[in-house]
């Protein structure tokens, strides 16, 4: 082998294991970790929290949304963060939104059609409860959702966002 072979070879190597290490990362746990700072939580039950994060996985939902402010690194769309989105939509809304034949006809966006939001309305009753149910257990702390807010709607939209005088 060529001492250029053998580098390509060895470069190549360390990508493939720099880029498992970060996919087992994403997706070793549902929680974020830290020092009690992070602002993100659920309040799903154990059994709701994995059938959920087992949904979310199972429908590639990380190939466009982050969550736990961890994302697909060989995706690039910027479809909103699904960290806190139970503090923003309730389950009611989101079961509404999964179960929809259009969701853009609830939710209007800007994105490219190949990145818009697809309908989940052919998938069975419960697996939208479950998810629309777990997407609601997101939560984020008081102090950081209007940041969350205007992230969401910036990103879909495309326009400024004003704060509301009720978050004031």
């Amino acid at each position: 082998m060529k001492k250029g072979e053998k580098w390509l070879l060895i470069g190549i190597a360390i990508f493939v294991v720099g880029m498992s290490a970060i996919r087992v990362m994403q997706y070793s746990g549902d929680k974020p970790s830290g020092d009690g700072k992070i602002p993100f939580y659920s309040d799903a039950s154990p059994a709701l929290r994995k059938s959920g994060h087992d949904l979310f996985k199972r429908y590639r939902c990380r190939d466009c949304h982050t969550l736990w402010t961890v994302r697909n690194v060989m995706q690039a769309v910027p479809a909103p963060a699904m960290d806190g989105i139970g503090s923003i939509r309730d389950e009611a809304w989101l079961y509404h939104y999964l179960s929809a034949e259009d969701p853009q006809s609830i939710l209007p966006t800007r994105l490219k059609k190949e990145f818009q939001m697809p309908s989940y309305a052919h998938l069975p009753e419960k697996e939208r409860r479950t998810l629309a149910r777990y997407l609601a257990s997101l939560k984020v702390q008081d102090w950081y959702l209007e940041q969350t807010r205007k992230a969401e709607f910036e990103k879909l939209t495309g326009k400024p966002y004003k704060v509301s005088r009720n978050a004031q």
